[in-house]
């Protein structure tokens, strides 16, 4: 397994934090005290995941988080203020809301794996930010929740990642109720993947990271594009897909070369494309 190497650090302020470790993009929110999702963190979001969608270097994302809160998701006092606006606040509230619903699309859209690092509430778009990555690490004492119904408000976009993300019924039961539910929870409805002490987190998740970006970022590219496409086909349109994208995958350079690796014992050299 290939170390990751060559760190450096980017914009030490802001609300978005960046580090690059090698092939490992980390990505901290960084809005306190609730690192709620202000329309300036997602446009910060959207372009950080539009500059590195064509990037060869990077092979996974992290999205971690600053304080004791992951995120509480949009920002309910910039949405109130704009109530004040001639139209009500209509068109911010759908400027907002779109753009947090298109960095959801975009983190499945990526390329690279994307990696929820999380230590702390993630509630509202938080949670829907959680689902919609493609694994999410936590620790024992994070917790969970999709409240808008206990302010008037269901949380209809997050829904769309929940229900995608845990089992129908949990997901129903976390928009109607509104309430917390803690780590061990979450890992029974699917939310997380793995529940870790705090003060291995980190650690962790770069262990994940790691190994991920070691792997074939051909085959990574192809099987996750794959993974989302099929998974909202009947079973039978699955099969006639993935029947495709499987002969397509075994014609590519790196299959060639990972098969051959493996028949020859050796370690399998990867290209960029």
């Amino acid at each position: 397994m290939a170390d990751v190497v060559a760190f450096r650090k980017e914009e030490p302020g802001g609300l978005l934090l960046r580090e690059a470790n090698g092939p490992v993009l980390r990505l901290t929110l960084n809005n306190p005290p609730a690192n709620a999702l202000s329309l300036a963190l997602l446009e910060a979001l959207a372009a950080e995941f539009d500059a590195v969608a064509s990037s060869k270097d990077v092979k996974v994302i992290v999205i971690a988080a600053s304080g004791k809160v992951f995120s509480a998701g949009h920002d309910l006092k910039e949405l109130t203020l704009h109530r004040a606006d001639e139209d009500g606040g209509r068109a911010f509230f759908e400027r907002a809301v779109r753009l947090a619903a298109d960095i959801m699309v975009k983190i499945t859209s990526l390329p690279q794996a994307v990696i929820a690092e999380i230590d702390g509430l993630a509630t509202a778009a938080g949670c829907q930010l959680v689902a919609s990555c493609d694994l999410a690490i936590c620790t024992d004492s994070s917790t969970f929740c999709t409240p808008g119904v206990n302010i008037g408000l269901f949380c209809s976009t997050p829904m769309v990642a929940l229900t995608r993300a845990a089992r129908r019924k949990q997901a129903f039961e976390m928009l109607l109720t509104g309430e917390t539910i803690d780590a061990s929870t979450a890992k029974d409805f699917g939310i997380v993947n793995r529940i870790v002490p705090q003060q291995y987190l980190r650690q962790v998740v770069d262990k994940y990271a790691s190994v991920i970006a070691s792997k074939s970022p051909q085959a990574l590219k192809i099987g996750k594009e794959a993974f989302y496409r099929q998974a909202e086909m009947s079973m039978a349109d699955a099969y006639d897909y993935a029947i495709g994208v499987m002969v397509e995958n075994l014609l590519a350079r790196d299959a060639e070369e990972g098969i051959g690796a493996f028949l020859g014992k050796r370690m399998p050299e990867w290209k960029e494309d």
